[in-house]
């Protein structure tokens, strides 16, 4: 099946036409593309002990992408897209073999009017509008170690590797299986979107389903935005994961500056954390960049008070507009009224990850390419 999926995308591409129903052939363009990350990682403190490790899809997920749309006439595409995420050490696909197109799988139709429907695998609006908004640095230069964690094992997402694992959704970590997604036309910089995941389970029509809602606005250098999520799970009983979050940045010449607030909450057990974020990106000169952002995660009484400090700064030579090296630091306080708090920066280990106590540092070189 993936051989056939294959040699119908090379035709394609090949060709670059397509016979509509009435004869007549329109243009249509399918494209291959993907981002590869490696680097190596050295923690001062994972489950009691240092560590050096090969770590890759960390400044951005390894990734493999077929996009393809077909013009229509007057202003109309039909689209389709397919992304694999795999590993960079192994070639394993992530999560698990066999998961070929789990990233995303969909198809659709675009409007320069009426906007974009989409059906398929896709991201919410927390990854959709917050995230590719850029109002958040972990995109920009921190990575999946600059993404939500810390000591909140006890929230308890299902099917989550660690109970807490990009939390907020922000890392796009999560995708919304069996979706039907709008998106709006940009009318004078405001653009919005909505989303839903169909549960599947008999007899009920929100069991197992997911809700989102996203909108964003972008006058010149200003820009405001803002997502909601809620999933529910069946492991919750009635209850779920619901997110919400608002930002905001601005460009003031050669640096972005970002302000980001998110509030993740288990509806079930009344767990919830808030998390407030800010940091800036400076486009130094030449090929350089700096990027340094603070956050602050703290969760309620359900979560015994834990809370974390999180500092992240990268350095980047871009060698062009497709390959980037850099350098990048991670420190994070944990404290709580729990009686051991363990600091845990996200991306790292599933089962073992954790610091032994209150903190946690982590320094990473890397290489990013994209084609």
């Amino acid at each position: 099946m993936t051989g056939a999926i294959f040699a119908a995308l090379v035709a394609a591409t090949c060709t670059g036409l397509l016979l509509l129903p009435d004869g007549a052939w329109a243009q249509s363009d399918v494209s291959l593309q993907g981002v590869i990350d490696g680097g190596v990682t050295y923690v001062n403190n994972q489950h009691g002990g240092a560590a050096t490790l090969f770590d890759s899809g960390i400044l951005t997920p390894d990734m493999l992408t077929f996009k393809g749309n077909e013009d229509l006439g007057g202003g109309n595409r039909a689209l389709f897209e397919l992304t694999s995420q795999f590993d960079l050490g192994s070639g394993a696909t992530i999560p698990g073999a066999g998961q070929i197109f789990n990233r995303t799988a969909l198809v659709g139709l675009a409007s320069d009017q009426l906007g974009t429907l989409t059906f398929g695998n896709q991201y919410d609006f927390m990854f959709q509008t917050l995230t590719l908004g850029r109002y958040d640095g972990a995109p920009l230069f921190g990575g999946l170690y600059d993404y939500r964690q810390g000591p909140f094992a006890a929230l308890g997402i299902p099917d989550n590797p660690t109970g807490s694992f990009d939390f907020d959704r922000m890392a796009g970590a999560t995708r919304v299986p069996d979706a039907i997604k709008y998106q709006s036309p940009n009318v004078s910089g405001f653009a919005f979107g909505a989303l839903y995941g169909f549960g599947g389970v008999p007899g009920s029509f929100s069991a197992n389903s997911t809700t989102s809602f996203g909108a964003n606005y972008v006058h010149g250098a200003l820009g405001l935005g803002g997502a909601y999520v809620e999933v529910k799970y069946p492991q919750l009983g009635n209850g779920g994961i619901r997110n919400f979050g608002f930002g905001g940045h601005y460009q003031f010449d050669s640096i972005l500056a970002m302000l980001l607030y998110t509030n993740t909450k288990n509806t079930e057990s009344g767990g919830e954390i808030n998390v407030y974020k800010t940091g800036a990106l400076w486009n130094i000169s030449g090929p350089w960049a700096w990027g340094l952002d603070y956050e602050y995660m703290k969760g309620n009484a359900v979560l015994e008070n834990n809370w974390a400090h999180q500092v992240t700064t990268g350095v980047q030579y871009n060698f062009s507009k497709r390959t980037t090296a850099y350098v990048e630091a991670v420190y994070q306080r944990a404290g709580g009224d729990a009686a051991v708090t363990q600091a845990w920066i996200n991306g790292l280990m599933q089962t073992d990850g954790a610091a032994s106590n209150r903190s946690q540092t982590l320094a990473r070189i890397g290489l990013q390419t994209k084609f």
